[in-house]
């Protein structure tokens, strides 16, 4: 390429950017106010903010748990709820069933263990138990290596396991005669 070929080729790339540089700032001066980002040319400082839409809650607390604060475990969906006063969001989490499931029922938390070894051998913490079938204790508990694995079917054990940070909200939640809603 000559010395004013690439003169030539460069003016014209220079006016290609400025034009469409010129029409993009034309596009968005002329936009409708309601389309137009806070701040950019077209913007209407008194729009008002799109609603925003309400989320449906993926996990909703079981119609048929109670009221008031209480942890309502569900036995089929594997997952619990942690229910506060009226007003706060309730945390939802999966957890891992034991082989030995309480009746769907009410009941109260009864004892608690900051770390034991479980009936299965692992190490385990923040335990709060709620109940016991045929002289098994039903109760919340994380493995200290954080697995929720599902339980040997051999062995008859009432741990309902959850992560480590799930099991630490259940510790500062679920105290001492706090209920605990079983439901199918």
């Amino acid at each position: 390429m000559s010395r004013s070929s690439s003169g030539f080729v460069a003016g014209l790339t220079a006016l290609a950017v400025a034009a469409v540089g010129f029409l993009a700032y034309q596009a968005s001066a002329n936009m409708p106010a309601d389309l137009a980002a806070p701040g950019r040319p077209g913007a209407s400082a008194s729009a008002a903010p799109a609603p925003k839409e309400k989320k449906k809650d993926a996990y909703p607390v079981p119609a048929a748990s109670g009221t008031g604060p209480r942890v309502v475990y569900a036995l089929k969906a594997k997952r619990v709820w942690l229910v506060g006063e009226e007003g706060q969001k309730p945390r939802t989490f999966p957890v891992m069933p034991s082989t030995v499931s309480p009746p769907p029922a009410t009941y109260q938390v009864t004892s608690r263990s900051g770390s034991v070894t479980g009936s299965d051998g692992v190490d385990i913490e923040h335990v709060v138990r709620f109940t016991s079938v045929d002289q098994v204790a039903i109760g919340f508990s994380a493995a200290v290596d954080g697995t929720m694995a599902t339980p040997d079917p051999n062995l008859r054990t009432g741990g309902v396991r959850m992560t480590p940070a799930d099991g630490d909200v259940m510790w500062k939640f679920a105290t001492l005669g706090s209920n605990v809603v079983v439901v199918p």
